[in-house]
């Protein structure tokens, strides 16, 4: 065994420790020896906490209410109390979460002074003491929603990715001083999460499944630094960045936006692509020299822009000049922002003399209305908006004054929220918009010096990808650029001129451009894209006690990338490998339960129910039917086997194996569990397996079964099984595994965590590789409303006013329908198959367009489905077994 990781004599400070994460991060702190400071605005909250460490053997803890942009306080607390400040857990937060459109400057505000300025002022107050003694941890709390951007949060996510950049350049600085700071982005219940998330997941979402790994990374024997990690359900995976060889231009007047474009498949290809830690990983000089020596660009169309109005901020000089001369050359009508007057009127007389049209605005970015109205005012529009605009004030992080912290972090990332914010109701109203926002290498990777700019850069990044996500649906496209270029702010050499970044720019903020979310490199003529990567990493079972040292254990899976490694672009994918966990359970604690489904882990409730809980009943189809259903999951009259009587193969698609037993498994009664609500039920998973070849008629019996009952905490999750049986032969026909989740009914006792049952239970977790197959398809409008004529008739998929009770602004299309469009695919790919297994991730609403990526592992086809409008995954954890 391991030998345990102390923390004897060390001194940990966390905030928002009075519930959730801060609350485990105290108690097992100062369970291994560790003084605590628990933090928590409420003073009720955070002296509970205390009280539990003390009632331990000895802990030793105090309370602390300070606001952490106090955190000068806290941490003078801290040293008065304990004589010292080792480790330091910034984890305090809070949500306001609001569309782009409606959110407000106040709610803005908030989430970054609380997130971001008060893990900087913590963190400040603490540098010194940790400098002097040699030695500090420190943990920035990040999110998903920062990494990969997340709808009705931009300014959380800005707020979160922010913290990446600022421990990344922690890191660097701290690191002669044995100084090591690491981002996480833990998935765990919490009272922040309890808003955003439904019961059944937070119930499998335990904050002790984050403590290990935050507890690894505190310690004072680890090395690991100015790195970020995902955690949540058991699963801890690790993230890098990844580059593709990105091409380089020939930086002559044939490196136009025309030119971008003929090679944008070349730049946004990741084979062979490589993994930049630093700003210096990429060869500046030799991609300037290989500009010169490149051939003439190719350029397949013209990109131009007549009839739009471009604004760019920073516009006076450098970068943002160059950008404005690449507009107003391709016929765009440019609004010149710069807070030097005669810096702007010098490029707007620069474009005038040259043909074209332009207006100066002499602002500050903050000012983001008045700019927009100068673009109105002027021109009548606005189209595109490239936020450019910045300034340094590099310091070391010891002797940077908080001035110079928000200087800088205004500046640029509220400016450029301020801009966008502007632009937003007028781009929502055209249905058009481009938006080009300017982060930086060190934003990216962090720099020495560089805390307060590398923070505001990186939290750019995040706004943008969640800009993206909301204005894609309104035509509106948001992209990030990562330029390398001599300008007034980095008095870098002549060599590497604004003229070699700008054509870049040109393109992303052209008609021409279709791709959002992007975040590219540019420099001397090279372009490259970026994403992230993260590692298959590790999962323990969600039933077992995960410790510092299983972590340590586990450490080179959790952090090895290797074939297995995955490049998760939104939330939902993030989630994938976490909720793909919920069913990984410990097998040494489960029991069989027998034919009959018994379980000695049950509570007296469920056992009782299992013995009376029954249900079955009879089904007579005709070919009709089958036509019918087929015609529900999208068959046209292209496909004479699914929707002609008279044709020689008319077939029911394998997936019909769900409509005879719907009934049956519907009417098994859960009027028994606590709190039981029909309007709380949400369907989580679907197992099928077909016995026998489908008649396309005939009556066919169903019997139902509770099979498994656990107790989610604040939720119940109920699977029955059903065995439908040819009611003329007594064959077993279908056998359906049906689980749902029933919010605000747990609290039964008994079994928490399921039982493996084979394909039924199985992960499914997709390959590495890009799909083998992809096929896309548009549902109709109607969809819904055909597919509840086989016989689920909830109206919630086909009443707006019903839908709207449960929570969606309009009918949402059935779970079963998409599972059965997604099988459609796969026979028609694969052919028949003997079984199938989804997970319901999400809705998609008739009308929307329904992708099914499939990869085939031997006689297995895995399979993601998801929404193409807006990205998210409509069914995981799937994959069919294919007859043999």
């Amino acid at each position: 065994m391991a030998e345990q990781l102390r923390f004897d004599k060390k001194t940990v400070v966390i905030t928002g420790a009075g519930g959730g994460l801060g609350r485990a991060y105290s108690l097992f702190f100062a369970s291994r020896g560790a003084n605590v400071v628990v933090n928590d605005l409420s003073r009720e909250n955070a002296q509970k906490v205390v009280d539990e460490i003390k009632a331990m053997n000895g802990g030793r803890a105090v309370a602390n209410t300070d606001s952490v942009t106090e955190g000068k306080k806290i941490i003078e607390q801290a040293m008065n109390e304990f004589g010292s400040v080792d480790i330091l857990i910034n984890n305090a937060g809070i949500l306001r979460d609001k569309s782009f459109k409606s959110m407000t400057d106040k709610e803005w505000d908030i989430i970054h002074d609380v997130h971001v300025k008060g893990a900087y002022a913590c963190t400040k107050a603490a540098w010194p003491i940790m400098r002097k003694q040699k030695f500090g941890r420190i943990i920035n709390t990040a999110s998903a929603a920062g990494i990969y951007g997340n709808f009705g949060q931009a300014n959380y996510s800005a707020a979160k990715m922010g913290l990446v950049g600022f421990a990344k350049t922690l890191a660097r600085e701290g690191a002669k001083y044995n100084i090591h700071a690491n981002a996480i982005a833990p998935v765990a219940a919490s009272q922040m999460t309890e808003t955003v998330m439904p019961p059944e997941m937070l119930a499998n979402l335990s904050p002790e499944m984050i403590v290990p790994l935050v507890a690894y990374l505190c310690h004072d024997q680890t090395e690991t630094n100015g790195q970020v990690f995902e955690a949540g359900a058991g699963w801890y995976g690790k993230l890098r960045w990844e580059r593709t060889k990105g091409h380089v231009f020939k930086t002559d007047s044939s490196f136009t936006p025309s030119a971008v474009k003929a090679k944008w498949d070349t730049i946004n290809d990741f084979t062979d692509a490589d993994h930049p830690e630093n700003i210096t990983d990429a060869d500046y000089l030799g991609f300037l020299e290989k500009a010169k020596s490149m051939p003439t660009n190719e350029s397949n169309d013209d990109v131009r822009f007549e009839g739009k109005t471009v604004l760019i901020t920073g516009a006076g000089a450098g970068l943002g000049r160059s950008y404005a001369h690449v507009f107003a050359k391709g016929g765009a009508n440019v609004v010149v922002n710069d807070m030097s007057k005669d810096n702007a009127e010098k490029v707007v007389k620069e474009i005038k003399d040259a043909g074209g049209k332009a207006v100066a605005v002499v602002e500050s970015t903050l000012e983001g209305e008045k700019l927009v109205k100068a673009a109105l005012d002027a021109f009548g529009s606005i189209h595109t908006i490239i936020c450019n605009a910045g300034i340094l004030r590099d310091k070391s992080f010891a002797a940077m004054t908080d001035a110079e912290w928000d200087a800088v972090y205004s500046t640029h990332l509220k400016g450029t929220y301020a801009v966008c914010k502007a632009a937003w109701p007028h781009f929502q109203k055209q249905k058009y918009g481009r938006i080009v926002t300017t982060s930086s290498a060190v934003g990216v990777h962090g720099n020495f010096g560089q805390a307060n700019y590398s923070t505001a850069k990186s939290a750019i990044i995040g706004l943008t990808r969640t800009l993206a996500i909301e204005g894609k649906k309104y035509g509106i496209l948001a992209n990030i650029l990562v330029p390398n270029a001599g300008t007034a702010m980095t008095a870098m050499v002549q060599a590497f001129s604004p003229d070699f970044v700008a054509p870049v720019v040109g393109y992303l903020g052209s008609e021409a451009n279709q791709d959002t979310m992007g975040l590219y490199e540019v420099s001397a003529g090279w372009v490259a894209s970026i994403r992230w990567q993260r590692t298959a990493g590790h999962a323990f079972p969600v039933n077992q006690k995960v410790t510092p040292e299983d972590i340590v254990g586990a450490w080179d899976k959790i952090t090895r990338f290797d074939e297995n490694a995955t490049n998760p672009n939104s939330t939902a994918e993030s989630l994938e490998s976490i909720i793909s966990n919920f069913g990984n359970e410990d097998e040494g604690a489960s029991s069989s339960g027998g034919e009959d489904y018994t379980d000695p882990e049950d509570s007296e409730l469920v056992a009782k129910a299992k013995k009376e809980a029954h249900s079955s009943g009879e089904y007579t189809y005709t070919e009709r039917d089958i036509a019918l259903y087929n015609l529900g999951i999208g068959a046209t009259e292209k496909d004479l086997d699914l929707v002609f009587e008279g044709d020689e193969n008319f077939q029911a698609c394998p997936s019909y194996g769900v409509i005879p037993q719907f009934a049956t498994s519907s009417g098994l009664s859960l009027d028994w569990l606590p709190n039981f609500s029909p309007m709380m039920l949400l369907h989580g998973e679907q197992y099928l397996s077909i016995k026998k070849q489908i008649p396309t008629s005939g009556t066919l019996v169903s019997e139902s079964k509770l099979a498994e009952v656990l107790d989610k905490g604040k939720a119940a999750a109920v699977t029955t099984v059903t065995t439908t049986k040819d009611a003329a032969t007594g064959d077993v026909v279908f056998e359906n595994h049906s689980t749902v989740f029933i919010r605000q009914a747990g609290g039964f006792g008994g079994r928490k965590t399921g039982k493996d049952r084979g394909a039924a239970t199985a992960l499914n977790k997709p390959p590495s590789r890009k799909p083998d197959a992809v096929v896309e398809e548009k549902t109709l409008p109607q969809q819904a409303a055909i597919y509840r004529l086989s016989g689920d008739y909830n109206p919630l998929h086909v009443d707006p006013n019903f839908a709207k009770v449960g929570g969606f602004d309009q009918p949402i299309l059935h779970g079963l329908c998409s599972f059965g469009i997604s099988a459609k695919h796969i026979f028609r790919k694969y052919g028949a198959f003997s079984d199938i297994k989804v997970r319901f991730a999400g809705v998609l609403f008739p009308g929307e367009t329904l992708v099914t990526e499939m990869w085939k592992e031997g006689d297995k086809v895995v399979f993601v489905t998801k929404c193409k409008e807006r990205g998210t995954v409509v069914l995981s954890s799937a994959a069919a077994t294919l007859a043999q």
